[in-house]
């Protein structure tokens, strides 16, 4: 019987792949059997985390660099891979940034910066993998990252709450357009997790302490917990699941 979870063979890229929520991804898609591209702009980065996902998967990672604010970039970046592999089956979009300030005093380079990688990039990347799939008849996943802030508005966060409401419409609509070419997009929705981006937030003991008892499964969450859910949306058993948001919170938005 056909295992749906298997991919080997497939060819996956995640934007930001290099370290936390990214790496957790790519690490359960390279144990998954897939080859995996990881892109951000700091090349010595993903020299070292592609080498180590390597190591500790026994599978194939690669790092190529990428600047994800430069359309030309983009385009370059995509035909590189396919370049090197000749096919390309599965985009995960986990470059993320986050400016905490109060709306009040929320610059107009604050949102550019913000909404520039959290959203507007984001289409083009799928814009882009969307468009070589439909040309070379792949039909293939693609899997854009939301957040809590997705379906709740947090303070001192306006820019990066805009963006990620908007990655689940952009999600849904793309997942409309694209149902009959066989491509599936769907989004991951994090609650709290611990990385670089929260460090400076979560590193307070008392933050920490009510964040814990807010979530009802009473601990933050690790970027290997998120491996599963990025193996189901890339393989065969969520052929049919499209534009959908999966969040993978430890209970949080149940409260």
């Amino acid at each position: 019987m056909k295992n749906l979870f298997d991919l080997t063979g497939k060819v996956a890229i995640v934007v930001g792949g290099s370290r936390g929520l990214g790496r957790g991804m790519a690490v359960g898609l390279a144990n998954a059997g897939a080859s995996v591209v990881i892109a951000s702009r700091g090349l010595e980065t993903l020299e070292v985390a592609a080498k180590e996902i390597s190591e500790e998967t026994g599978g194939i990672c690669i790092p190529m660099q990428l600047d994800v604010t430069s359309l030309s970039a983009i385009h370059e970046f995509v035909a590189q891979v396919d370049q090197k592999f000749g096919h390309i089956d599965i985009l995960i979009n986990s470059a993320g940034i986050n400016i905490r300030k109060s709306a009040l005093d929320f610059q107009e380079e604050d949102w550019d910066r913000v909404t520039n990688v959290q959203l507007k990039y984001v289409f083009f990347m799928n814009q882009a993998v969307g468009n070589y799939m439909i040309k070379h008849s792949i039909k293939g996943r693609i899997i854009n990252i939301g957040s809590l802030s997705s379906m709740i508005g947090l303070k001192n966060m306006v820019a990066y709450c805009a963006s990620k409401g908007g990655i689940v419409q952009m999600t849904k609509a793309l997942a409309n357009e694209w149902a009959s070419y066989g491509i599936c997009v769907n989004a991951i929705g994090p609650g709290y997790y611990f990385t670089e981006m929260t460090k400076p937030l979560l590193s307070d003991p008392e933050v920490m302490r009510k964040y814990q008892e807010k979530i009802p499964m009473g601990r933050l969450g690790r970027p290997e917990d998120l491996a599963s859910t990025a193996v189901y949306l890339s393989c065969d058993a969520s052929a049919y699941v499209t534009g959908q948001i999966v969040y993978v919170d430890g209970g949080w938005l149940i409260n």
